[in-house]
């Protein structure tokens, strides 16, 4: 039996007033955030953009913040991501093409499914200690930069892990009868139908995770990143710096003019992170298939 007029009215009234309650509640805890970022960054600018010269991107760290700059730190950074990319997308990928396209879905599948979830969410120092142990002291890298990408490598492998998983289910089911129904071995499917079918969401997590990396701390300094260098990395072997370490040194200075140098640091930070992140978003983009 339906209910009488006016019930349905003040029950559909109730309702819209419920939804408007919850949008503005939620549009409030979205608020919090972006004002929260947006005074952080204008903060930033402030302290920073007065800075931020050619002096400042070509001089070593310096005593006196008139001289500092972070070019020892920046090309510390462009060493370690370039390195750290190959390793972890091979490992990531090659990890996530077995779990999808070639293990059998049992008991053992799903253990090491939850314990790559998990380790997504291990504190970062923890793999720091893992590269410790491991690859300075262990395989004998020192306190290198191969020590170091070997350590980041680690840290985001499980986001690799899981983003490229999800890519690669995301293709359908069809397309690999089509290239069966064809001739084509598992490997050649694979290959030539599925890899490059996914390839826009498994980059765009790469991407996002080495910009995760780009901004870790505490691994390096548990491997013995230095704090202060004045020389450019010429080898893998080398000892290093990165521009996380470098503006962490600047903020614990006492003298306040490293205050304003350290603003001028996150800036280049920041414009490497979000240039990463464009570039995710073009090759998402460029690559984006519809099924």
């Amino acid at each position: 039996m339906s209910l009488p007029r006016e019930q349905l009215k003040r029950t559909l009234s109730g309702r819209k007033r419920f939804d408007r309650l919850s949008y503005l509640v939620f549009l409030s805890c979205t608020s919090v955030g972006i004002v929260v970022l947006c005074t952080l960054l204008i903060d930033v600018l402030i302290n920073g953009i007065g800075w931020l010269n050619w002096d400042f991107l070509t001089n070593y760290p310096s005593r006196r913040p008139a001289n500092a700059g972070i070019k020892s730190a920046f090309f510390g950074t462009i060493w370690m991501i370039t390195l750290t990319a190959p390793i972890a997308f091979v490992l990531g990928v090659g990890t996530a093409i077995y779990l999808e396209e070639y293990a059998k879905k049992n008991w053992f599948t799903r253990f090491i499914q939850v314990n790559i979830s998990n380790l997504a969410g291990v504190p970062s120092i923890v793999f720091g200690i893992l590269g410790l142990t491991l690859f300075v002291r262990g395989m004998g890298l020192g306190r290198s930069i191969l020590a170091g990408a070997f350590t980041m490598a680690l840290l985001i492998l499980p986001i690799i892990v899981v983003a490229s998983q999800e890519a690669l289910k995301s293709i359908p089911q069809e397309l690999r009868h089509a290239s069966y129904a064809l001739g084509g071995t598992k490997w050649q499917t694979i290959r030539r139908i599925v890899l490059p079918a996914a390839l826009p969401g498994i980059l765009t997590g790469n991407i996002l995770a080495l910009s995760r990396a780009i901004g870790e701390t505490a691994p390096l300094i548990m491997i013995g990143a230095l704090t202060f260098v004045a020389f450019t990395p010429s080898s893998p072997l080398d000892q290093f710096t990165v521009m996380p370490i470098q503006i962490f040194n600047w903020i614990s200075r006492p003298q306040e003019d490293f205050q304003y140098v350290a603003a001028a640091g996150i800036i280049v930070l920041l414009a490497m992170l979000l240039t990463m992140n464009a570039l995710a978003i073009y090759l998402r983009n460029k690559f984006q298939h519809k099924f």
